[in-house]
């Protein structure tokens, strides 16, 4: 185990006092967000590592971590692997969103525990692992806390992080804060990344990389009922999609279809965040365009109306992207379009859609290189261009290549969960 040094004892100590001393600040934010999204309110004791859970019943635990909605995605198919290697696996899930608390339900078996990620406070930790005592920690993709870090080596609790990805903003950001950034990093048992260069940037924060084994997120399978669903639908215009979009980006290209591009197209907009949807709608009727709400076309779209100049689908519901990409000729990438980073474009690739993405992808961007490469995805400067791109993309024959290209590309790249497995399942054994 690495020692710390004074100057790093002394900042994380002091990091300790300010993230104790901010949970009252992280009730009230709590409490906001409920407002929107009523997940926020539950078991709010469990942040601070109150439990209703007996300790127990929660003994010989995996701890697995998965932040929000997208990591959760990818803790299911990394539990498939692994439960079909070790069938009696018991797990504690933990999330810090409610997105991910939801999904993360789907993925629990008798004698699994579900609570929040505790608050990277010193106390709220000690408490969380002294109640569970997990005998390993896997963190999905990003989520490398100090406080739970350094309480995971005083419990010798072997702590992963798997799907591992760095960005270079977060290096960055890390480097600047070398004194409580890199005994975390470095505090980790091993990482499983995602790509060479994702490996790269972790070692210069001192963590052991054990191997590099691509993206979990290539082994999801699209819902196919949800694909079938869609491509039964007769649509007499090409779909556009936005797919995830952020704040500011459905702004944006609302000015850019009022100059007049990709008239011929049925624009359909799905925000990335739900607790946005009614603020996204308002935004486009202001702008002058009839929406159409997903939630109002029925379980079986014998609602949806036809393609209609003027008028915009707004996707608001969870838990359909499948639906959404399947309808959907082209997508544009949010948060690639502002300084965001991006979201995945994987998903989309399975569903066999092409991608046009904006200039900013750092928090994918091997992902989005290898798109590009491959013939998958596009790149453009902004949403003019990407309308102007898209007018082109979308013609019949450029668009079946395209879709062809997205395809394979997903399914190249397929098989990291199986070997994450493996390299768990020999950790799990040796603890």
């Amino acid at each position: 185990m690495r020692e710390l040094s004074l100057r790093e004892h002394w900042v994380l100590g002091l990091y300790g006092v300010l993230m104790r001393l901010a949970e009252p600040l992280l009730r009230r934010k709590l409490a906001r967000r409920a407002r929107a999204e009523p997940g926020y309110a539950e078991a709010v004791p469990e942040r601070f590592g109150h439990y209703t859970q007996p300790a127990e019943t929660a003994q010989a635990l995996v701890w697995l971590h998965a932040v929000s909605l997208g990591e959760t995605l990818a803790a299911g198919l990394l539990l498939k692997a692994w439960r079909e290697r070790q069938p009696g696996l018991r797990v504690l899930l933990t999330h810090g969103t409610a997105t991910g608390r939801a999904e993360g339900r789907k993925l629990l078996r008798p004698g699994d525990v579900q609570v929040w990620q505790p608050w990277d406070s010193p106390q709220a930790v000690q408490r969380f692992l002294r109640h569970f005592k997990p005998r390993l920690g896997v963190l999905m993709e990003t989520e490398v806390w100090p406080q739970l870090v350094a309480g995971a080596q005083a419990q010798g609790l072997p702590l992963w992080l798997v799907n591992a990805r760095l960005s270079d903003k977060t290096l960055q950001q890390a480097q600047r804060w070398p004194a409580l950034a890199r005994p975390a990093y470095a505090g980790l048992s091993a990482a499983l990344a995602q790509s060479e260069a994702d490996a790269q940037r972790l070692r210069q924060l001192g963590t052991r990389v054990e191997a590099v084994l691509g993206n979990l997120k290539f082994d999801a399978q699209p819902n196919e009922e949800l694909l079938a669903l869609a491509r039964a639908q007769q649509l007499q215009r090409p779909v556009l999609m936005f797919a995830s979009s952020r704040e500011g980006e459905e702004a944006l290209l609302l000015q850019a279809l009022a100059a007049g591009a990709c008239k011929h197209v049925q624009v359909l907009l799905v925000p990335r965040h739900p607790q946005r949807f009614d603020e996204v709608a308002r935004l486009a009727e202001a702008a002058g365009w009839t929406v159409s709400r997903r939630s109002t076309w029925g379980t079986g779209l014998e609602r949806m109306p036809a393609p209609a100049p003027g008028t915009l689908w707004l996707g608001d519901s969870l838990g359909e992207m499948a639906l959404y990409y399947g309808l959907s000729q082209l997508a544009l990438l949010g948060g690639s379009f502002l300084p965001l980073g991006g979201q995945n474009l994987i998903e989309a690739a399975a569903c066999a859609c092409p991608v046009v993405m904006g200039p900013h992808t750092f928090n994918f961007s091997e992902v989005a290189e290898q798109a590009l490469a491959e013939g998958a995805a596009w790149r453009v400067l902004d949403l003019v261009q990407a309308l102007e791109a898209a007018a082109g993309l979308m013609r019949p024959e450029r668009q079946a290549q395209a879709a062809q290209a997205a395809q394979a590309f997903a399914l190249r790249h397929r098989g990291t969960a199986e070997r994450t497995a493996n390299m768990l399942e020999l950790q799990h054994q040796r603890g």
